[in-house]
């Protein structure tokens, strides 16, 4: 059976803004299938690394040759590239802040568009997919909701149904639960252990620990635009690690394949 090369294999990837290094020799695989999560303090470069995904950011060739593949591609129609890798970013939510409906949110990801357009032809096979959808993640009585009236936890699950309109071979979640309490939190996390249990990957780009579900095995720490540490998540997620990190004193907590900082 012929190997499926790495969802994401970068190496040596340099990006300036402003002319700073925000990405500085940053290199690492992720295999398809892999639960991922990439965790760094602010100006680490998560915010970067997701510009680069989404194609809103490019690196820079300085004396060094680097690589940017996905799928064993380093050239895709964006439109295309939305196919297999389904990015939930809070820039993107900001976006939907309009009078848009959660149904027309998630159909527009057939289109990779904010919202439905006069030129857009919805399908009939699109209408019970994003039906289908919306069953999924529990949130069918969003559908005739405008996403401006919706609370925060409602709309970021309404933007992981566009995710998941395609089928992707992996989701890419930006700091899934800020601004959420306590327990849109909860229902938040058990949404993703149930993707994640149900065979989507789940690259999750954050700076909160709580953020890791169980069913995430292997954890990348980013630092001033590089991998400091990158390995299965019981040897990565320590104490010393993190006080190492964000340059203080962490305590680590682990319970049931989740962690939490004291």
């Amino acid at each position: 059976m012929k190997t499926r090369p790495p969802l994401l294999d970068l190496e040596n990837i340099t990006m300036l803004r402003g002319g700073r290094p925000v990405l500085n020799g940053l290199s690492f695989r992720i295999g398809v299938g892999e639960n991922v999560a990439i965790l760094g303090p602010n100006g680490s470069g998560k915010s970067s690394l997701l510009k680069l995904l989404t194609r809103e950011l490019y690196p820079v060739s300085r004396d060094t040759t680097f690589r940017l593949r996905i799928l064993g591609k380093d050239r895709w129609e964006l439109f295309d590239l939305r196919r297999h890798l389904g990015i939930v970013s809070m820039d993107l939510q900001a976006e939907f802040a309009r009078e848009c409906s959660g149904w027309e949110a998630v159909v527009s990801g057939f289109f990779s568009s904010v919202g439905l357009w006069d030129t857009h032809r919805v399908t009939p096979e699109m209408e019970r997919k994003a039906w289908r959808v919306l069953a999924r993640l529990e949130v069918e009585h969003l559908a005739n909701r405008l996403m401006t009236e919706m609370s925060s936890g409602e709309a970021r699950r309404i933007l992981l149904g566009r995710a998941l309109i395609h089928d992707p071979e992996a989701l890419v979640l930006d700091e899934p639960t800020t601004s959420l309490d306590l327990r849109l939190v909860r229902e938040l996390r058990q949404t993703m252990r149930m993707l994640a249990r149900s065979g989507t990957a789940l690259i999750l780009v954050t700076h909160a620990i709580e953020e890791v579900i169980p069913e995430i095995r292997r954890v990348i720490l980013l630092r001033e635009g590089r991998v400091f540490k990158d390995g299965p998540k019981e040897k990565v997620l320590t104490a010393g690690n993190l006080s190492d990190l964000y340059r203080m004193k962490v305590r680590l907590e682990e319970g049931d394949g989740c962690y939490h900082v004291r």
